[in-house]
């Protein structure tokens, strides 16, 4: 295994890559936080602003991610990620700019949150469909579990060192930082020299909806990409109704403060880190599929610590936290479903398959985002989260009968899209 491992770091390529993803990631944690700070702080914003501030970043997924995943499989997939990083940072320089002119105001913030929306959807479809480029597939899972890694590590530090800045500097400058973030990644990128498979050819075109529809049959007519497809929709649903609650809950119904609110988030980013290390030595040891299937059902057993917290502080501290560490399981779920359906999907369907996933998932997010709001008003915050706890493991039970637990191993292919199971 060591061998492996190492077998990346020394891939020039790879590095690249994932010193771009790591320095932008770092950059959008602390960004993300000082430009809500900028809207609280620098222009007064009411809640129902806010709210529209992050519906903002939402809505580009549902109007253009379809479509961005057919032209992500017509074009080349490293242009895209260099103008989106470029994009976004001229788009976040307008923030600090217009702060030092005086000229700011809540409705720029949105337009910049909206197009930066745009610009993100573009790079992360082409971002998962270049990475099969970058590294060979059967290196997918540790690939992903590096990538992951950094992103947790940015989870972890990002945002504390974002209101550091928001502090010492104000928040319109310190979104300075993630502008630049932006830049580093696109040199970073710009300097890769890997080579990509063919696009398609023009003579292949046959319009947008045609073309989106290839990308919906190429999911639902592979029964493992299918039922990833249903299981991370459900999933991300059930998890819009925990996450609107999430906070309310801690604060309200189990008196914490703020403070320890945010020290479980960040027992949460530990607990990720520590699933991007283990992801594929469980692979290893247990196959592909098994891994998934027990990791999702452990995170979920977890889970149902949460609406069950009660009692003192600490009783109530120490089930949160155990909930919040549950995402090192989550953590293996995620990288080793992510690197199957990169595994499996054919080069020349990988942008519209990804953006099929990315409309799925959004859109059960925001929905169960607006239901969980509904059903804490209606029912109670703990009744609220319950609901979606079992949700959770109902997606959990119905992923062990799906093909998925039959995989056993993401491996090359002659056609650079295969997996091998046993019944």
């Amino acid at each position: 295994m060591q061998r492996r491992v190492d077998g990346l770091w020394r891939q020039p390529e790879f590095i690249k890559l994932w010193t771009a993803q790591t320095i932008s990631r770092f950059g959008s944690h602390i960004g993300g936080g000082a430009l809500r700070f900028t809207a609280i702080l620098i222009l007064g914003a009411t809640p129902f602003q806010l709210s529209l501030l992050t519906a903002a970043g939402m809505v580009p997924a549902l109007l253009i991610g379809l479509m961005a995943g057919v032209w992500v499989d017509r074009l080349c997939r490293r242009p895209i990620l260099i103008i989106a990083d470029i994009g976004r940072a001229v788009l976040l320089l307008s923030i600090p700019l217009a702060y030092m002119l005086d000229m700011l105001r809540i409705e720029q913030l949105y337009l910049v949150v909206g197009l930066v929306g745009v610009l993100t959807i573009w790079f992360d479809v082409a971002y998962h469909a270049f990475l099969p480029a970058v590294v060979r597939r059967e290196h997918l899972v540790e690939g992903n579990s590096k990538l992951g890694m950094s992103d947790s590590v940015a989870e972890i530090a990002g945002p504390p060192l974002g209101g550091t800045l928001v502090q010492l500097l104000s928040a319109p400058l310190a979104i300075l930082l993630d502008a630049c973030s932006f830049v580093c990644s696109a040199v970073a990128i710009w300097a890769m020299r890997t080579t990509e498979p063919a696009p398609t050819p023009e003579a292949q075109y046959v319009g947008l909806r045609q073309e989106v529809a290839s990308g919906l049959r190429a999911v639902r007519h592979d029964p493992v990409l299918w039922a990833l497809l249903v299981s991370a929709t459900l999933q991300n649903g059930a998890g819009g109704i925990i996450g609107v609650l999430y906070d309310v809950f801690l604060l309200r119904e189990l008196g914490m403060s703020p403070a320890i609110v945010g020290l479980t988030v960040g027992v949460g980013g530990l607990g990720a880190l520590a699933g991007a290390f283990l992801a594929e030595p469980l692979v290893e040891r247990f196959g592909v599929g098994r891994t998934m299937v027990g990791s999702m059902l452990l995170s979920s057993a977890a889970t149902l610590l949460l609406p069950l917290a009660h009692g003192p502080l600490g009783v109530s501290l120490s089930m949160i936290l155990v909930v919040q560490a549950s995402d090192v399981a989550g953590a293996v779920f995620f990288i080793n479903a992510l690197s199957l359906r990169q595994a499996i999907t054919p080069d020349n369907l990988m942008g519209r398959v990804n953006a099929t996933f990315g409309f799925a998932t959004t859109s059960a997010g925001l929905v169960g985002a607006l239901a969980g709001g509904l059903l804490g008003e209606a029912l109670g915050l703990r009744a609220g989260i319950a609901l979606g706890v079992v949700g959770v493991g109902l997606v959990s039970v119905g992923l062990a009968f799906s093909p998925v637990r039959r995989v056993r191993a993401v491996q090359q292919s002659e056609a650079a899209a295969g997996w091998s199971a046993s019944a």
